[in-house]
C-alpha cells in the first residue's frame, strides 16, 4: 500500500469522524432546544420581531441617523402597531365573547334538539342520550369516586394556573424588552456567527443564509398581510350577513389562514352552523357561503400571488406538516420555528440539488459531453459539466 493510499485513507476517516462529530452536536442541540422550549418561547418571539425589524433600522441607518435612533423608531413604529391593534382588537372580542357565553344554551339546545337528531336519523346511531346532562350527572353521582379523583385533579391544576399566568405576564414584559435588544444587536450577532464559520466556505454559507433570509422575511410579511385582510373581509362580510358571532369567526379564520386551508374551512364550518343555530334557515348559510367565496376569489387571484407568491417554495402540505411537526415536537416554540426551518431546509435542498446535478455522479459516463437538465417549465437548457 502506498503512502499516498494511506493518506487517502487517513483522509476519509478523518472526514467521517468529522461528520459523526457534527452530528452529535447537532443531537445534543436539538435535545437541549426541546428541554429548553418552555423557557425560550419569549427569546424567539422577540428574535422574530428583531429580525423582521432590522432591514427598516438598516435603512434608517443609511439614511444617516445612528444605529440607536434608527433601532428606536423602528421600536417605537412596532410598539405603536401592538398597541392600536391591542386597542382595538381586544374590546371587539370582548364583546364577541361576552355574545358567544350568552349563546351557549340556544347551541346546546340546537345540537339536542336539531343537530344529533339529524344525525340519528342518517346513522341509526344513539347519540342523544349520550349528550344529554341529566345522564352526564347521574354518571357523575355513580361514579363519585373517580370524580373525585378528578375534581382533586382539576384542583391541582387550578393551583399551577397561578404559575402559569405568573410566566405569562413575565414573558409578555420580557418579549418587548428582548426585542429591542436583538433589534439593536442583531448585525452584532450576525458578524459573531459569521467568525464561527470555515472561510473556505463563509461565501456559500452567507449566500444561502441571505436566501434563506430573504425568502422567508417576504413570506412572512406577505401572509401577514394575507391574514390581515382576509379577517376583516371575513369578519365584515359574516357581520353584513346577520351573524351576531361574525367578527370573532372572521378573526378566527384570518388567523388560521396561516395553515392553508384551515381558514376557508373555518369560515364554512364555523359560519353555517352560526348561521342554523341563529336563523335555521337556508339563505342565511347561502350568504356565509357566498362570503367564503368572495373570500377565496379575493386570496387566489389578488392577495396570495401578489402579497406572498412562491416566495417560500414550500408546498401546502409541508407548510401544513412543518406547523404539525414542530408544535408536537416542541410545543409552541416549534410552531414558532417551524417555518423559518423549513425555509432554510428548503434552501438546502436546492443546493444540494444543484450541486448533485453538477456532480460526475449525476453526468456518469457523460462527465465530459455537454449535459442536458429539464426544469419544471418541462423546457431543456445546456449545462456545462461540473466536477463535484
Amino acid at each position: 500500500m502506498t503512502d499516498a493510499t494511506v493518506r487517502r485513507s487517513l483522509d476519509r476517516i478523518a472526514r467521517f469522524f468529522g461528520r459523526v462529530q457534527w452530528a452529535a452536536i447537532a443531537v445534543a442541540l436539538v435535545w437541549l432546544l426541546w428541554q429548553l422550549s418552555p423557557v425560550l418561547i419569549p427569546f424567539a418571539v422577540a428574535a422574530l420581531l428583531g429580525w423582521l425589524g432590522d432591514p427598516l433600522a438598516d435603512r434608517l441607518q443609511a439614511r444617516g441617523l445612528s444605529r440607536n435612533a434608527a433601532v428606536a423608531l423602528v421600536f417605537a413604529f412596532m410598539s405603536i402597531l401592538v398597541l392600536v391593534a391591542l386597542l382595538v382588537l381586544v374590546p371587539m372580542i370582548e364583546r364577541q365573547v361576552v355574545t358567544l357565553i350568552g349563546a351557549l344554551p340556544r347551541y346546546r339546545d340546537w345540537v339536542m334538539q336539531v343537530g344529533l337528531p339529524w344525525v340519528e336519523r342518517r346513522t341509526n346511531l344513539q347519540l342523544v342520550a349520550w349528550f344529554d346532562t341529566d345522564r352526564f350527572f347521574e354518571l357523575v353521582r355513580s361514579h363519585w369516586q373517580q370524580a373525585g379523583g378528578f375534581a382533586a385533579t382539576l384542583l391541582a391544576y387550578a393551583s399551577k394556573s397561578g404559575f402559569l399566568v405568573l410566566g405569562l405576564a413575565t414573558n409578555l414584559v420580557l418579549i418587548p424588552v428582548l426585542t429591542f435588544f436583538f433589534l439593536r444587536d442583531w448585525d452584532l450577532l450576525v458578524e459573531r456567527v459569521a467568525l464561527l464559520i470555515p472561510r473556505d466556505d463563509i461565501a456559500t454559507v452567507s449566500r444561502l443564509a441571505c436566501e434563506a433570509s430573504e425568502i422567508l422575511r417576504e413570506f412572512l410579511r406577505g401572509q401577514l398581510l394575507v391574514m390581515l385582510i382576509l379577517g376583516v373581509l371575513y369578519a365584515v362580510g359574516l357581520r353584513l350577513v346577520g351573524l351576531e358571532l361574525g367578527i370573532l369567526i372572521g378573526l378566527l379564520a384570518g388567523v388560521f389562514t396561516f395553515v392553508p386551508y384551515l381558514g376557508p374551512a373555518t369560515v364554512v364550518i364555523l359560519g353555517s352552523i352560526a348561521a342554523l343555530v341563529q336563523y335555521g334557515d337556508w339563505p342565511h348559510i347561502a350568504g356565509v357561503l357566498a362570503v367564503f367565496a368572495v373570500g377565496q376569489v379575493i386570496e387566489s387571484y389578488w392577495l396570495t400571488p401578489k402579497l406572498v407568491g412562491d416566495r417560500i417554495g414550500l408546498h401546502p402540505a409541508a407548510v401544513i406538516f412543518a406547523v404539525m411537526a414542530g408544535g408536537q415536537l416542541f410545543g409552541f416554540l416549534g410552531m414558532l420555528l417551524a417555518l423559518p426551518v423549513a425555509a432554510v431546509a428548503n434552501v438546502l435542498l436546492r443546493f444540494a440539488r444543484e450541486r448533485y446535478t453538477q456532480s460526475r455522479m449525476y453526468a456518469g459516463a457523460h462527465a465530459g459531453e455537454v449535459s442536458m437538465i429539464v426544469t419544471p417549465e418541462l423546457t431543456t437548457h445546456p449545462v456545462p459539466p461540473h466536477d463535484a
